[in-house]
């Protein structure tokens, strides 16, 4: 072979060599470039969805592409929705505070009858006419009947919803200074049961009484702020040795007992005290301590306050997180009035409410559905 066809095979040689020494090194800038904003859809979809609201809130800061595939994977709670029992008719409505929207239901199945108390999407009704107590579940239409039982007034409360193993009725009433009469009930049974119990003092039942049921118990708060538990399994009433919550003397004005709200979270129980002038205050129960402890934070988590049951929710939007919603509606069905603890104020401004103006009875947080358009 001559020397200058060698040359020319050396040259194509390293000309093939350079290029291919030049394509690695562009891949390899390429990667180096890369950043986790680079990530194929699918890859990011499946992580975005595995993360708990807060991080996946943050990790839509990170770019426009991430934040847009975050907002389509976000799970975001539903919040209770209110509902109101007008005084004639059959027609329902339901207020959702994150929409700002009032939607209608007519519900002629209960007509005649009083709410009791909220949870999992059902409610407890009692007929006084007739003595009848029913669950109902306004969104689906399905009617539980139970047995009659004439309640001196209407504060039950129940465990979970009827069509689960283990739902338990509960109220309580006095009899005399130091004892009580427990009722107790549950889906499908023929009777109410009812026994006597040894009461201590100073906890007095009575109309005012708040109910939640929270780590396989009744709670009872009375009107005066004492706490009575009742175990629906050991069939045991007792009174906790915990001195009410301390809270300022003016609040204890006219009508005071009617701003007061109980619910649970997580296995702790919380109280909500107003008063029409001052901010609200929230106690929780330190079940080691034996003692009421104020709150100052919520940690994201969202009350719902009314007078019959009060619910908590978490991973809510983020303008509803920290704050406590109230059961009544300002500026014609616009507004619900709240109270945030990270800005100390209600919302709207100057909107805290004297709620001796309120019927007790005229409104109720529920569960919504997911899809509310199914029951119209």
């Amino acid at each position: 072979m001559s020397g200058k066809r060698k040359r020319k095979l050396k040259l194509l040689s390293d000309t093939i060599t350079d290029n291919r020494r030049t394509v690695a090194e562009v891949k390899s800038e390429n990667l180096e470039l890369q950043s986790w904003a680079d990530l194929p859809s699918e890859l990011l979809e499946l992580i975005l969805s595995r993360l708990i609201l807060a991080d996946n809130i943050r990790a839509s800061a990170v770019c426009k592409r991430w934040h847009s595939v975050a907002t389509d994977v976000r799970v975001v709670n539903q919040s209770p929705w209110l509902m109101y029992f007008p005084k004639f008719g059959d027609c329902y409505e339901f207020y959702d505070p994150v929409q700002r929207k009032t939607y209608t239901l007519e519900l002629p199945e209960l007509n005649g009858s009083r709410v009791c108390y909220t949870k999992d999407g059902w409610l407890l009704l009692y007929r006084p006419r007739t003595l009848r107590v029913f669950f109902f579940n306004p969104f689906t239409r399905e009617l539980i009947k139970l047995p009659r039982f004439e309640m001196t007034y209407q504060i039950v409360a129940f465990s979970c919803a009827p069509t689960s193993p283990g739902c338990v009725l509960f109220t309580v009433k006095h009899v005399s200074p130091t004892v009580v009469a427990i009722s107790t009930c549950y889906p499908g049974a023929t009777e109410w049961t009812t026994v006597n119990y040894q009461n201590r003092l100073p906890f007095v039942s009575s109309i005012w009484n708040k109910l939640v049921f929270c780590n396989g118990l009744f709670y009872c708060l009375s009107l005066t702020g004492w706490l009575g538990v009742f175990d629906p399994v050991e069939c045991t009433w007792s009174v906790l040795a915990v001195p009410p919550p301390k809270c300022p003397e003016n609040f204890f004005a006219k009508n005071w007992w009617k701003g007061k709200f109980m619910t649970e979270r997580e296995g702790d129980i919380l109280v909500i005290y107003t008063c029409c002038s001052e901010n609200p205050i929230i106690f929780k129960l330190d079940q080691t301590l034996m003692k009421w402890e104020e709150m100052t934070t919520l940690d994201g988590v969202t009350l719902f306050a009314s007078f019959l049951s009060s619910h908590s929710r978490t991973d809510l939007i983020g303008i509803m997180r920290n704050s406590v919603y109230f059961s009544k509606v300002r500026f014609y069905g616009k507004r619900c009035i709240s109270f945030s603890l990270d800005d100390c104020r209600y919302y709207p401004r100057k909107q805290c409410h004297d709620w001796g103006e309120q019927d007790p009875f005229e409104n109720i947080w529920i569960e919504p559905p997911k899809d509310f358009s199914a029951c119209m």
